[in-house]
């Protein structure tokens, strides 16, 4: 999913693919959109103005998308959802043709020159060459740059002069979705590896597609070519794809246009006065079908039909990534409810109102919290997977349905997980996985960056994996970028360090706790006929997140998720006496754990107050003789250096025992100095 958030560093007054204010920055004079894939529309549904710049295709598809956001009404305590449209914005969309410049006035005297290529990832996707003031960025959206790709893209005259060294793109702004060095299987690769499997069945066997989202259009081309069959799609699909051809007039024989590469394969088109057909139909009497999972027709649905199934790529042990959603836009052919988006502040609120909120376990509400609290700083909405069957005719549901499509999709998120795959050679199955993948891996992303050699990089997918891996863009891409800048590690240095710090505090934890327990024994030796006094203070306790931390949090990419707190221990635990005879005396202290040092405190988790234990006697003058357990002391957190003298640990101890003593209100009060005030220094302060 994308995590951008539609700054252009070199040009200010724009904004790419994310619509949403910046309080922090002046509104923008001119917008631009990529696709319309769902994680690149954050705030398009209330945007007003300025004029948002794209190509044909996306903008008829676009103003026939529908969503369903979804709000919680906290009074008749429901989930409401809503149809959105985007037809709103027919006079603010402003279409580009591709690979053509554009000049576009921002304000008086001050333009820019803007030139879309394809991108090969879905019908009107692009890329954007914008140049001016001196400066020129190359804005990859969602790009799949197969070799083919690239080397076409370099021999285009309107950008040769950048891949043949005579000017250099400042900076890339790079699809960042795939960083893992696995090589992928190209479309044409996949394809061929479908059709060679839909060949080997009878030819009565009935498909259908999982076509999630746009994007595999060229898989709906080939195997209808290839079956010799058109493909059932459902209405919402059909009414999508019908747009990207338009007539100048109304008139029946006059020239058709197709905003789209393959759209006239997809929809028809005419020839002379003979009408085409296109491979999409709504009759259900075909063997291919691609129809929605919400609404699938009675043929699709039944059991003796095989699945074909896109995943990322086949890897030499059998196994499959799955891609459902990767890279965002995984329900936009499936028209699923979608999470209002929610701020930061409003999450805790948000989940308290849900009926079966306290019922869940504590791991739970932790993933759940963290998952909205990724979503509210990437300012995008959350795919519940629920589909608008799940809500009534006045589109809403019950809010525990909430919880558990939350729950469910916790359980279910895909796109790194590995999934075996089970083909049997004697048989033939019922689910066909053939790669496809809609984004570049990491070394198809080398090659179209060292195609431009820019200065910098700015990758526009951003994880907490970042952070845990110590990953840089000089590390991907360092060494072909003409210029070492790399302004995106500068700002993630803060972060890494931090981690850095975090892991070295761990690591050295159980030193600190053996050298606690030998200064522990230490004091016991030297304490007459001393008893056991059991515990282990909190040394784990949360620190406050750093200013550097929380302004990256707020303006970065993509939310950086700490791990989840642990669950306090409260199994007792059995510590070593060195006095035996007092080994029956001792009571087991109940040990807890809190965050480690370093985490950010983002996820409102309430801090652990600090653990009482029972007090036991001291076995010293003027200690209280009832029982251990009747009265408690506050833990403290200090920490014993293992090297301090028996003498030391004996006045702490002493110290220690009077403040157990003092407690009680029938004892005599027994005076506790400091150490500088103490031992002949000078003589004590008179009491007032």
């Amino acid at each position: 999913m994308s995590t951008f958030n539609g700054i252009v560093s070199e040009f200010p007054e724009i904004r790419i693919d994310f619509f949403r204010r910046h309080p922090d920055q002046l509104p923008p004079l001119a917008c631009f959109l990529s696709h319309v894939h769902s994680d690149h529309l954050a705030g398009l549904d209330t945007l007003r103005s300025p004029f948002v710049y794209c190509s044909p295709a996306t903008r008829e598809i676009l103003l026939r998308l529908e969503r369903y956001p979804c709000r919680i009404n906290h009074v008749q305590g429901i989930l409401e959802a809503r149809q959105q449209t985007y037809k709103h914005l027919r006079k603010v969309l402003k279409t580009l043709p591709l690979e053509a410049p554009t000049v576009i006035e921002l304000r008086h005297g001050h333009t820019i020159q803007v030139t879309l290529f394809d991108a090969n990832h879905c019908p009107g996707s692009t890329m954007f060459l914008i140049e001016g003031q001196g400066k020129a960025i190359l804005y990859t959206g969602d790009i799949r740059a197969e070799p083919w790709f690239v080397n076409a893209l370099a021999r285009n005259p309107i950008i040769l002069e950048y891949t043949c060294g005579l000017k250099t793109i400042d900076k890339m702004y790079l699809d960042t979705s795939f960083l893992d060095d696995i090589p992928f299987q190209t479309k044409c690769e996949g394809i061929s590896d479908l059709l060679a499997k839909v060949r080997k069945y009878p030819e009565d066997t009935v498909f259908h597609i999982q076509a999630w989202t746009f994007g595999y259009e060229d898989v709906w081309v080939a195997l209808s070519k290839a079956l010799h069959s058109r493909i059932h799609v459902d209405d919402y699909k059909l009414r999508i794809f019908n747009s990207l051809k338009s007539r100048l007039s109304d008139q029946p024989f006059a020239p058709e246009f197709h905003l789209a590469s393959g759209a006239a394969m997809l929809t028809g088109h005419m020839c002379g006065n003979t009408q085409h057909q296109g491979c999409l139909t709504s009759d259900i009497h075909v063997r291919i079908h691609s129809c929605e999972k919400a609404n699938m027709c009675s043929v699709a649905r039944h059991h003796s039909v095989v699945s074909i199934r896109p995943v990322v790529c086949r890897l030499p042990g059998g196994e499959a990534i799955m891609e459902a959603g990767v890279g965002g836009g995984g329900t936009d052919f499936f028209r699923e409810a979608e999470l209002d988006y929610v701020t930061n502040e409003d999450i805790d609120a948000l989940l308290e109102s849900l009926p079966i909120w306290k019922e869940l376990d504590n791991q739970i509400k932790y993933d759940i919290k963290a998952l909205l609290t990724d979503v509210s700083l990437s300012g995008r909405d959350l795919s519940l997977n629920m589909g608008i069957e799940h809500f009534g005719e006045d589109l809403s549901a019950d809010m525990s349905s909430l919880v558990r499509a939350l729950v469910k999709r916790l359980r279910g998120e895909t796109g790194v997980s590995k999934t075996p795959v089970e083909e049997r050679p004697d048989t033939l199955p019922k689910v066909i996985l053939f790669p496809f993948a809609r984004h570049s891996p990491y070394r198809e992303l080398c090659e179209l960056v060292k195609a431009f050699a820019p200065k910098d990089i700015w990758p526009c997918t951003v994880t907490r994996r970042w952070i845990d891996k110590e990953i840089t863009v000089e590390s991907l891409f360092g060494k072909y970028c003409s210029e070492q800048l790399f302004e995106h590690d500068k700002q993630m240095a803060p972060l890494i360090a931090q981690e850095q710090d975090k892991k070295s505090r761990e690591a050295e934890a159980p030193v600190l706790d053996s050298q606690r327990t030998e200064c522990d024994s230490l004091s016991l030796e030297t304490t007459p006929k001393g008893k056991c006094i059991q515990g282990a203070a909190d040394t784990n306790r949360p620190q406050p997140s750093s200013a550097s931390s929380e302004v990256f949090r707020a303006q970065s990419f993509h939310s950086m998720r700490s791990p989840p707190p642990k669950e306090p221990d409260l199994t007792g635990t059995t510590h070593r006496s060195l006095d035996p005879k007092t080994t029956a005396k001792c009571h087991d202290a109940s040990s807890f754990k809190s965050k480690g040092d370093g985490e950010a405190g983002h996820d409102d988790k309430p801090i652990m107050k600090s653990r009482k234990r029972p007090r036991l006697d001291s076995g010293v003058a003027g200690d209280s003789s009832q029982d251990a357990t009747g009265t408690n002391s506050q833990m403290t957190g200090t920490t014993l250096d293992s090297a301090s003298s028996p003498g030391r640990c004996a006045l702490r101890q002493d110290a220690y025992n009077a403040m157990l003593n003092n407690i009680d209100r029938g004892n005599p009060w027994l005076p506790i100095s400091l150490l500088s005030t103490d031992g002949n220094h000078h003589d004590a302060e008179a009491e007032l």
